[in-house]
């Protein structure tokens, strides 16, 4: 059996998307199968960043298209003669996943459907790919829906709940020290930073810390990651009045990351169109409660168990929240069991009883 990976990118940038199509990479290694891997935006000096997926035994050939459709799409149809099925990243590359099946027709095609990219009415070239995938992986029960809502005609038996899943290479980190007695709570936020993606709910975080700090006098939000929004969002936590409030951080390293996991007292990410939200399993990894929006499918990865669900912009109900999170005690065994059902174990043994299928 051959497997081909198509992918937007996998090495070039740490986005969700990238992430968990590296653990779809390592399943399939390890699963025996002779595995192809052609990615459309990374290009060779892409490799350098995670040098251990070079070393991967049955992933060959490796094609980095370096953003050329023309390259990207000549390479899948030349991998599409000797190949069983092909998996297909993103509903954007799907119709190259097609074109490989109609000189192959014995080829079968799945689709990874992360988000927002498939919560939308589809072109015709989108819905026709969608009607002939063999397989539609959906991270969420949400997005699964959406799909569905999009476009009912199609076989919901086709369609299969894959969560996302944290890497292969995860261990539980150690646990974090007792915060600072007699200091306010610390909040991280961690996510990309662009206008293409305000719905993430950094917005209503910095607006609500005037309400949190009320309650919670010395409270602090501190906002990890990069990107052009960084400016406007810098303006707005100036707006409101309070310096010490609000600390944006910028794009910082794994290290410094890992850090403020350990160092805050709860993560918030109050995001309206969350697919899933692997940053919520890294928070609660630490021991750290959840601030989510009961929105997306958020809701499927944070549950009340292990942290607080609002209502997407109400700035009453987060602030509201903060006070909650600052004095509940979650015990970190459960934490731990709730992080361990989106295992990568867990993730590979549903991947194979699909693809047994």
């Amino acid at each position: 059996m051959k497997t081909v990976l198509l992918a937007p990118e996998l090495f070039l940038a740490e986005g969700g998307i990238a992430r968990i199509l590296r653990v779809y990479l390592h399943a399939l290694n390890e699963s025996g199968d002779a595995t192809g891997v052609l990615v459309l935006n990374d290009d060779p000096a892409s490799l350098r960043r995670i040098p251990a997926y070079l070393s991967l035994a049955n992933v060959s050939p490796l094609c980095l298209a370096s953003r050329s459709k023309f390259q990207f799409t000549l390479a899948a149809l030349r991998a599409a003669r000797g190949t069983d099925r092909i998996i297909c990243g993103h509903i954007h590359l799907a119709a190259v996943a097609r074109l490989a099946q109609v000189l192959n027709p014995g080829l079968r095609y799945s689709i990874v459907a992360h988000g927002i990219e498939v919560w939308r009415p589809y072109t015709g070239l989108e819905r026709h790919t969608l009607s002939r995938a063999h397989r539609i992986f959906c991270v969420s029960n949400y997005t699964r829906s959406q799909i569905l809502r999009f476009q009912p005609s199609l076989d919901p038996g086709r369609l299969v709940v894959q969560p996302n899943a944290l890497g292969p290479d995860f261990e539980f980190p150690p646990a974090s020290p007792a915060p600072a007695a007699g200091s306010g709570p610390r909040i991280l936020s961690v996510g990309r930073l662009t206008s293409d993606d305000t719905y993430k709910g950094f917005d209503t975080l910095i607006e609500a810390m005037p309400l949190v700090r009320r309650r919670l006098p010395g409270a602090v939000l501190r906002i990890a990651g990069g990107g052009n929004d960084l400016p406007r969002l810098r303006q707005l936590a100036a707006a409101q009045g309070d310096p010490g409030a609000v600390e944006l951080l910028g794009r910082i390293d794994d290290r410094q990351l890992r850090d403020e996991y350990a160092r805050c007292d709860f993560f918030a990410l109050p995001s309206r169109k969350e697919g899933f939200g692997l940053v919520y399993l890294e928070a609660m990894s630490y021991g750290k409660p959840c601030l989510a929006a009961r929105a997306g499918g958020a809701p499927e990865v944070v549950d009340e168990t292990v942290g607080e669900l609002v209502s997407y912009g109400h700035l009453d109900e987060i602030a509201e929240a903060c006070v909650r999170l600052s004095r509940r005690s979650i015990d970190p065994e459960k934490m731990r069991a709730h992080v361990a059902q989106f295992s990568y174990n867990v993730f590979r043994r549903r991947l194979y009883a699909v693809l047994a299928d």
